[in-house]
């Protein structure tokens, strides 16, 4: 989940702010504060460009639990394509939107 910090992070990077709760301090002199409009907006906008991930996170968890090298190898020594089969049935089974 975004959170307000998130969405402090994207819009002010390297700003000096302190958060107690939902009780936003502007510390940086330099920085304007944004307003909890432009907050608002922004955890919306991140959580958004998340959801629009979780494809690939998922794709990435499914990749990561196959023996990828050892794969390649033993189709190139036998031929076959098991390691570009797997790879294309995850990506069939999690398609981006």
């Amino acid at each position: 989940m975004i959170t307000t910090v998130d969405a402090l992070q994207s819009l002010k990077p390297n700003a000096e702010w302190s958060l107690d709760g939902d009780v936003l301090e502007w510390l940086d002199g330099s920085q304007t504060e944004p307003t909890a409009l432009e907050l608002s907006n922004e955890v919306t906008r991140l959580q958004g460009v998340y959801d629009g991930q979780v494809y690939a996170r998922t794709r990435k968890a499914k990749y990561d639990l196959l023996n990828q090298d050892e794969m390649r190898f033993d189709d190139q020594a036998n031929s076959t394509t098991t390691w570009v089969d797997a790879i294309n049935a995850i990506k069939a089974a999690h398609p981006k939107p």
